[in-house]
């Protein structure tokens, strides 16, 4: 599996799946927040499975994980 998500696009995720994660379990926006673990597991494992079908790759150096 190739890399197909750049630094900043992965600090992104992880910082925004975390908010919603935490705002879940706090009970500020329910039961929708536990979509944040998407983003959070593409930014995790460096890779996004529609970033390929959209043709889409923000990784300068792609590297075989």
């Amino acid at each position: 599996m190739k890399t197909n998500v750049g630094t900043v696009d992965r600090v992104l995720r992880i910082v925004a799946g975390l908010v919603l994660i935490l705002l879940a379990v706090t009970g500020t926006i329910g039961i929708w927040g536990w979509i944040g673990i998407l983003p959070l597991a593409t930014g995790v494992f460096r890779f996004c499975p529609a970033y390929p079908l959209l043709g889409i790759n923000t990784c300068s150096i792609n590297r075989k994980d």
